[in-house]
């Protein structure tokens, strides 16, 4: 009887604990991890979302950018560190679903080494070529590149990233080739395609749309289920008869595997409701993001189907590691 009523007692703190432990948390400041030099867009995703994240946290919370390896070192680091509920990580698609595919013998698996807070924000590519380019819409675009295959350019912000992977798909939807000519990031990119160095590309809307409205490019279709509200009069490829073709660069929060349930419910909730406020989406929108705020359970679904889908790009395409 001792024994069980010892049991009982053990239990009984047990489940007193678990809230306790999420009612004193953060007891000191959370870091949050970008795995990319400041600046880029996962900087700029986790500095638009850290004060309203704060507020609803309670604690403060620090930017860390730990740059390498295409996003790799700064998310084995995370994916190696204390399980506390003070170490995150905000990086993009590339990290979280491109990267597995890309890389032998990766220093961390985005699946299994992660829970997957949420899909904060995404933002679709834009197709795009040079002014002068000859192909003035998608369907003469894809003719062109059947006429001339592997020698139209399409440069991009790098080996791996979404708008190489993009194009890839594109090439491997439409039976077409192309020229991929990688940058050091996607202003690079985007200076030679206006200069007239290279010829078609996919950038992100925030990235490219400047000059599109400056009618330095021209836009010949949106990524996106639907059309884009900052380009209304672009069409998506979906609606052109180009399926399988929606694409979307996207920005994530996570953790490391193992933190306690009711602290790690509490960073989900100040998370979604920063990402939900008005002034916070505002910001996003400024540069071409959308909100998405998804759930542990739905962001972990999409990042399945991503991890499968970049997985069968990166085989078909027989695309090598940066």
């Amino acid at each position: 009887m001792r024994i069980i009523r010892a049991l009982t007692a053990a239990v009984a703190v047990a489940a007193l604990a678990v809230p306790a432990l999420a009612a004193g948390y953060p007891e000191r400041p959370v870091t949050m991890v970008v795995p990319f030099p400041p600046g880029g867009a996962s900087d700029q995703a986790a500095r638009v979302v850290q004060t309203e994240f704060e507020k609803n946290l309670g604690g403060n919370v620090v930017i860390e950018n730990r740059p390498g390896a295409t996003g790799n070192t700064g998310a084995g680091a995370v994916a190696r560190s204390a399980p506390d509920g003070y170490t995150l990580l905000c990086a993009a698609l590339s990290v979280w679903s491109i990267n597995p595919a890309l890389f032998k013998g990766l220093n961390y698996d985005a699946a299994k080494d992660f829970d997957l807070l949420t899909v904060a924000v995404r933002t679709p590519n834009v197709l795009v070529t040079r002014k002068d380019f000859p192909a003035k819409d998608v369907k003469s675009l894809v003719e062109y590149l059947k006429a001339n295959p592997g020698k139209v350019t399409f440069p991009s912000s790098g080996s791996g990233s979404s708008d190489h992977l993009t194009a890839e798909l594109f090439w491997q939807k439409t039976g077409t080739t192309g020229n991929h000519i990688p940058y050091k990031g996607g202003g690079p990119a985007i200076t030679d395609l206006i200069g007239g160095q290279t010829d078609v590309s996919f950038q992100n809307l925030g990235n490219i749309y400047p000059h599109i409205v400056t009618n330095k490019v021209n836009a010949l279709a949106v990524t996106s289920a639907e059309r884009h509200p900052m380009l209304p009069d672009v069409p998506t490829l979906k609606e052109l008869g180009y399926e399988g073709l929606e694409v979307y660069s996207w920005q994530a929060i996570g953790a490391p595997k193992g933190v306690d349930p009711a602290v790690k419910a509490k960073i989900e909730d100040a998370l979604i409701k920063a990402l939900k406020t008005e002034a916070v989406a505002k910001a996003f929108a400024k540069t071409g993001f959308d909100v998405v705020a998804s759930s542990e359970a739905e962001s972990e679904a999409f990042q399945a189907k991503e991890i499968a889908r970049w997985k069968q790009v990166v085989d078909e395409g027989k695309i090598p590691s940066p």
